[in-house]
């Protein structure tokens, strides 16, 4: 039998091994439209095959709801038998996996079809269609991502906070106490793994934060210039976070709104672009350039996003419990405004120096899908420069502001808009929106069809 062609997943299987001797089984993991992971299994016998020749899963894997029920009347589904599609290792993603019970790994595939070309559905390709008008302007994207999650008591009857108690009093405490430094003490051993797992796995885990409400935490991760790989990083972070939570008694929230009086959790995407000089393209390398009112390009930047929000809030807002969220005055937007070092805005640019001129997306909820949030950013950001976009007034720093609702506030006003979209379907592709809004509208219908507790409490005794 003939050794398997070296290419660069083969040969990264093969350090793998050599540091992990003892693996007995690799995840093989893609995110879904909805951002839910999906994976397979392999062994160990399997494990050079695979990783040379590739293997073949069904195409409809990344077009499931959140619950993992297929789309009726759509390709890639149960209609027309689930057919598969190829499926190869994404290089530089395979990594160990420290808590499984025996010795493995994990690694990222993507799909393609027989002709080499990338799926149409899978986000990672979506996401590499919006980049590419930026690329073919000779820019290059720096970005990262902040993820916001909450940490709940996994034996409790309901969903309910981990918050730390009082010392003296054993009661718990009251109140956000945001940024204090005893809650990230109370979780140090969650943390301590947590970034020993991410070191591991090559996730570039950086600053962590208690957030605006009991058991809220935030996580920053480095910036990378590549989007995808940035992409790949957030949902890996996600990953490692809910399962080193299960190991110290947490289950890990990344819904948008868990708790309907505290602060809900977002995705924010902090991005910069660079020049093929290699000079911040939003400052031009200079420092006059980083303050108000920015140069040109970052405002025409500003100005596509603005300009395509509302037709992406689909995407940044992707279930019914996304848009608890977005309310006013609980620091998640709800008008497509901008402003320089302020968070009620939903395009915040960050105090920063020449080298490091960027904003900061504040729309996408932690249940959004990276990927395609990015690629929904791209797309806002090359059509405003394109199109030479002009921003509206921006909010200055310290203002106090009033928000109205100008973005979709209800799942299916987003659709809507979403449906009528004049901008995404170029930079995302037409077949993809139609998959993508066909799978929200039928998730959307069947939870709307279901009758809660909340119907029983409104009106059994009342009508």
């Amino acid at each position: 039998m003939s050794k398997p062609t070296a290419t660069p997943a083969v040969k990264e299987l093969q350090a793998f091994l050599k540091r992990q001797p003892e693996a007995a089984s690799i995840e093989l993991l893609i995110t879904d439209i909805n951002g839910v992971a999906r994976s397979k299994r392999i062994k160990r016998k399997e494990f050079s095959k695979t990783f040379a020749d590739g293997f073949c899963m069904p195409g409809g894997t990344v077009l499931l709801d959140t619950l993992g029920n297929t789309i009726d009347g759509i390709h890639y589904s149960a209609d027309d038998g689930d057919p598969d599609v190829a499926a190869e290792i994404v290089a530089g993603s395979l990594s160990p996996l420290p808590w499984s019970n025996r010795p493995g790994g994990q690694a990222l595939f993507r799909f393609r079809l027989a002709d080499g070309t990338p799926f149409f559905a899978d986000p990672r390709s979506v996401l590499e269609r919006a980049l590419r008008p930026l690329q073919r302007m000779k820019l290059k994207v720096v970005m990262a991502t902040e993820l916001e999650f909450y940490l709940l008591n996994a034996k409790a009857d309901k969903p309910t906070a981990s918050v730390s108690r009082v010392p003296g009093i054993g009661r718990p405490q009251p109140g956000p106490q945001v940024y204090h430094p005893d809650d990230l003490h109370d979780i140090e051993g969650f943390l301590d793994e947590l970034h020993d797992v991410c070191e591991m796995q090559n996730i570039p885990a950086g600053t962590t934060t208690s957030e605006f409400a009991p058991g809220q935490f935030e996580i920053n991760l480095h910036h990378v210039d590549n989007p995808v790989l940035a992409c790949d990083h957030a949902v890996l972070l996600k990953r490692a976070v809910k399962a080193v939570a299960r190991k110290h008694g947490y289950v890990a929230c990344f819904m948008a709104k868990p708790f309907a009086d505290d602060s809900g959790s977002g995705l924010h995407v902090h991005m910069s672009i660079v020049d093929s000089k290699g000079r911040n393209y939003f400052s031009r390398g200079k420092e006059s350039m980083t303050r108000p009112p920015y140069s040109a390009q970052l405002r025409h930047a500003v100005g596509g996003l603005q300009a395509t929000m509302a037709e992406a809030t689909a995407i940044f807002a992707p279930n019914a419990n996304s848009y608890r969220r977005l309310r006013p005055e609980m620091f998640a937007p709800v008008e497509p405004n901008w402003g320089s070092n302020h968070r009620n805005v939903a395009i915040r640019i960050p105090v920063s120096d020449a080298d490091n001129l960027r904003f900061e997306h504040r729309t996408s909820g932690a249940d959004a899908n990276p990927y395609l949030v990015t690629a929904a950013i791209l797309a806002g950001v090359h059509y405003g420069l394109k199109e030479k976009i002009a921003p509206g007034t921006m909010v200055k720093p310290g203002a106090i502001i009033s928000l109205k609702r100008k973005l979709p506030g209800r799942w299916d006003t987003a659709l809507d808009k979403f449906s009528r979209a004049k901008v995404l379907p170029d930079y995302l592709g037409e077949e993809f929106c139609a998959y993508f809004l066909r799978n929200r509208r039928e998730e959307a219908r069947r939870f709307h069809n279901v009758v809660s507790n909340v119907d029983f409490d409104w009106y059994m005794r009342a009508v």
